[in-house]
């Protein structure tokens, strides 16, 4: 699954990353030519905040997850 993301905030980061955690498969996120461990705080916050991030997520059934990064899904 592929989607992109927009966190506004580490409010933001910090919900992202704890719904990842949670996936049992993986989620990396994307941007230019650099790709991060979506589950780590520092490498989300690292990416930077308010810039629009690709989200790879690969074998999560979690549907929790889902719910939770829909709010963060820019079209």
């Amino acid at each position: 699954m592929k989607f992109k993301i927009m966190l506004e905030n580490t409010r933001d980061a910090e919900e992202f990353v704890k719904a990842a955690t949670k996936c049992g498969g993986n989620v990396d996120l994307h941007s230019g030519v650099v790709y991060i461990d979506g589950k780590s705080l520092l490498g989300v916050l690292a990416m930077g905040i308010k810039r629009e991030l690709d989200v790879y997520v690969s074998e999560c059934t979690d549907v929790a997850f889902k719910k939770a990064v829909k709010k963060f899904v820019v079209a």
